[in-house]
């Protein structure tokens, strides 16, 4: 067993989506108006996660010219498939909806390739017979298309599927195969108090659904009183190489009141199944995973000016000229734009030590 204590990721690493590929498991979390875009962490184990690239590194794949705060790229979900990692998002700012692919996630990735189809939090599903759906939270209704995965071209019309349970701002669908029954699910409540995980099932990738008895099957809502932990929700499934179940998702930490200024980080619990459906509760400060610890290194504590790590982010598109690493150390150079401003000099680091 490896014990972990919530969260998993500190820092500004929301809308985490996770996949497992063998005995390993990769992560991305958003990263909206900032760049490079959308970082891939790697475990063995769920609990230790080390950063081993980002997907979106070149401009012809990160449009962010203009982009305003909290634009840019949006609930991004990673899959692989048949020997390919694909991860898929949506660039609010620029192009909608698109997905890159690559053969090792710490890159390079490729080009976007665009589906044409709005909304946002777009995911990917494989199901046994090769036909690939793809998802998107648009209107306050989950949408659902096939598509051609070599092209992203629409193979039939764009169907709505579920508008959840009734909960506002319903979004960030995740369509999943278990045991030959189709699950959508899905976040509710929106990235506040009242944000939660609901779930439904169904024969076909398109419905009818039948929700879950229990739903919200995740949630902190109603617990300020007993814990700092909040905004539970956004969550993605996994199954372990050992039959067990567990969610990533994000949340925050609350400090005084009902503020909190560490923003959204990215957290774990375990999964139950019951009558056929997953349920997760509240989420836990601490806990432990049936597998074997896989320590990775901690992250310096102290920084080396003299090259740009994998934890270091500009906002918007870079410019080459006002950021220089050297053996004497990091050149910034000032510009005439504040901190307010769109293309301000700054470097900064997202991870919480």
């Amino acid at each position: 067993m490896t014990p972990f204590h919530n969260p998993i990721i500190p820092g500004f690493y929301p809308d985490p989506s996770v996949c497992r590929v063998g005995e390993d498991y990769y992560l991305v979390t958003s990263t909206f108006e900032f760049f490079p875009g959308v970082p891939v962490f790697h475990s063995r184990d769920l609990v230790h996660w080390r950063q081993i690239g980002h997907c979106l590194t070149r401009p012809s794949q990160l449009k962010l010219k203009g982009a305003p705060p909290s634009g840019g790229i949006y609930a991004p979900t990673i899959r692989h498939h048949d020997g390919v990692f694909y991860m898929v998002t949506t660039n609010v700012s620029c192009g909608g909806n698109f997905y890159v692919t690559a053969t090792d996630p710490a890159g390079p990735w490729s080009d976007p390739i665009y589906v044409d189809q709005g909304g946002i939090d777009p995911s990917l599903f494989f199901d046994d017979d090769g036909k690939v759906y793809f998802t998107s939270n648009g209107d306050g209704c989950m949408s659902t298309c096939q598509i051609d995965i070599r092209t992203g071209e629409k193979l039939a019309p764009t169907r709505p599927v579920w508008q959840g349970t009734g909960g506002r701002y319903p979004e960030a669908p995740h369509l999943y195969k278990i045991d030959g029954r189709y699950y959508l699910m899905i976040a509710e409540g929106g990235t506040e108090y009242g944000h939660m995980e609901t779930i439904a099932r169904s024969d076909t990738p398109y419905g009818p659904w039948e929700p879950s008895p229990r739903n919200p099957i995740l949630t902190n809502r109603n617990t300020q009183a007993d814990t700092i932990i909040q905004g539970t929700g956004h969550a993605d499934l996994v199954k372990t190489q050992n039959g067990d179940w567990y969610a990533v998702f994000l949340a925050y930490r609350t400090s005084q009141q009902y503020f909190h200024h560490l923003g959204r980080e990215t957290y774990l619990a375990p999964v139950q199944w019951e009558n056929g459906f997953p349920y997760i509760g509240v989420c836990p400060a601490e806990g432990a995973v049936n597998l074997r610890p896989c320590p990775v290194p901690a992250p310096a504590r102290v920084t080396d000016f003299r090259a740009q790590g994998l934890e270091w982010v500009m906002l918007r598109e870079p410019n080459a000229d006002l950021y220089r690493f050297t053996e004497d150390g990091l050149l910034l150079s000032g510009v005439a734009e504040n901190l307010s401003g769109l293309n301000p000099t700054l470097l900064m680091r997202p991870t919480a030590l």
